[in-house]
């Protein structure tokens, strides 16, 4: 019976290269020379550090850019507040990552709104599709894509 599978990754390695290239941006921009601006990956946060508000949101939007240029989707960031510390300031952006169980139900309900001929379940973290036709797996797909969801997914397994 074909299916695929619904989920939310992130590739570490290109999360990694990202904040590498942001921090390579750092030294060689002009406004941010000599200034405690840097990058720093924590197992799946990106703490961020300037001297103030105004360089930590120039920091983020380096950030956003670089995570695009990398295929990592921004919708992906789960961007805090700024929060000072001491004569610097400090910006934490969670990477966010598997389906929460209320997206899960959400997709759930639109493709049952929608009436197609295939069944959902949730595993874990992941929502598999399955169907006797690959053209009503491939309707589900677009369905989902053209919903605007908050939280970046990527359809995978697809097995005929």
């Amino acid at each position: 019976m074909p299916s695929f599978d619904i989920v939310s990754e992130v590739d570490i390695h290109e999360l990694r290269n990202a904040v590498d290239q942001a921090n390579r941006e750092i030294n060689t921009r002009f406004d941010l020379k000599g200034s405690s601006a840097k990058f720093e990956l924590e197992q799946k946060q990106v703490k961020m550090t300037a001297d103030a508000e105004f360089q930590a949101n120039q920091l983020k939007d380096i950030l956003i850019a670089k995570l695009i240029k990398r295929s990592i989707d921004p919708k992906c960031a789960d961007i805090g507040e700024i929060q000072p510390y001491g004569k610097v300031v400090h910006l934490v952006v969670g990477i966010r990552e598997g389906l929460e169980q209320t997206l899960s139900k959400k997709i759930i309900k639109l493709i049952k709104a929608a009436k197609l001929k295939v069944q959902t379940s949730i595993q874990g973290e992941k929502l598999r599709v399955t169907g006797k036709k690959r053209d009503d797996l491939q309707q589900a797909i677009a369905l989902i894509k053209e919903e605007s969801l908050e939280w970046p997914l990527q359809y995978n397994n697809f097995r005929d």
